[in-house]
């Protein structure tokens, strides 16, 4: 495994993350127990993972803190979440501060490295997450239950990373969880310049999901940009049009090739995937400690996409607001 450190947090991070929600949530969906997606957890830190990437909403909290059992907390960099607006409702401090408290009743802990506001849009729910929680977290942290305080964007809506970039003015954010991906480059000029220079910590969401996991995504990705006169008219008709990527010296496939993409990235500092399986997870954790892609590629990638923005993030599951 290699390791960087968060940013301005000094915290040593694997620059390979386990995220615990999104659609895999540690193989719950499918069948796993909670013991069964605790060993994967232990799995990863075996393989020298140390961030665990989890919220409230996606219900494995509570797997997290199986995990945590038998293994020494402050080797790991435990990250949860909590809501601002949902259901059209606003969360209050003191509902804030309770989610926080069940997080780490749930994970049998007593802090967390990162505590992140969830998803949040900008405009009304960035300035009340700053100026009316921004306060209570501040506190929280004061009590030592936080480490730092982080916030991740809505990519479904925040395409151009408009939260995040806003959020960059106010020091009280350590951290933060943005999507960048092939299709998806707009933080390399929006938001990377910024927290580099900030010293902000970023975790990348969405280098693979399902789109890159999936080619006939990308193929049907690519005929609506196509339809829409976004990309080149070839993009559209081939049924695998980043298959350029395969070659010797290149990528073996197109997931791999997602992941050495993301991960070299300047700015960015650990990549965050999910996965059900153990044979998944050592595949992923090998794709990332892969070499970058070839220069050529890098640059036919920005060429062909670096213009798009958007493109797959309507994969992401998020509660209604």
């Amino acid at each position: 495994m290699e390791y960087t450190t968060l940013g301005k947090t000094g915290l040593k991070v694997s620059v390979a993350g386990l995220g615990c929600g999104g659609f895999s949530r540690l193989g719950i969906p499918h069948g796993k127990t909670e013991d069964e997606a605790a060993r994967l957890i232990h799995e990863a830190v075996d393989l020298g993972i140390n961030l665990l990437d989890t919220a409230p909403v996606y219900g494995t909290e509570a797997v997290v803190g199986k995990a945590l059992k038998s293994i020494p907390r402050d080797s790991v960099v435990v990250a949860t979440k909590a809501v601002v607006y949902r259901n059209k409702e606003w969360h209050t401090p003191e509902r804030v501060v309770a989610s926080l408290d069940n997080s780490l009743r749930l994970m049998g802990t007593d802090h967390v490295d990162v505590f992140q506001l969830h998803g949040v849009l900008p405009g009304e729910e960035y300035r009340y997450s700053l100026e009316t929680l921004g306060p209570a977290l501040l506190e929280q942290k004061r009590k030592g239950k936080i480490r730092h305080i982080g916030m991740t964007e809505q990519p479904v809506e925040d395409f151009t990373h408009e939260t995040l970039v806003r959020a960059t003015q106010d020091d009280i954010w350590e951290v933060f969880m943005v999507a960048f991906h092939m299709m998806h480059q707009s933080a390399r000029k929006n938001l990377f310049p910024l927290t580099r220079q900030k010293r902000i910590g970023t975790m990348l969401m969405f280098a693979v999901r399902s789109i890159f996991a999936k080619p006939e995504r990308v193929a049907a990705a690519m005929r609506e940009a196509a339809t829409k006169g976004q990309v080149e008219k070839w993009l559209g008709e081939s049924a695998a049009p980043l298959d350029f990527l395969l070659h010797a010296g290149g990528a073996r496939d197109i997931t791999e090739a997602a992941y050495r993409f993301a991960r070299h990235e300047p700015g960015v500092d650990v990549v965050l995937f999910g996965t059900g399986d153990a044979g998944h997870l050592r595949t992923n954790i090998a794709s990332l400690l892969e070499s970058p892609l070839p220069e050529s590629d890098r640059q036919k990638l920005a060429t062909l996409f670096g213009h798009l923005v958007g493109v797959g993030m309507d994969a992401a599951p998020m509660q209604t607001r």
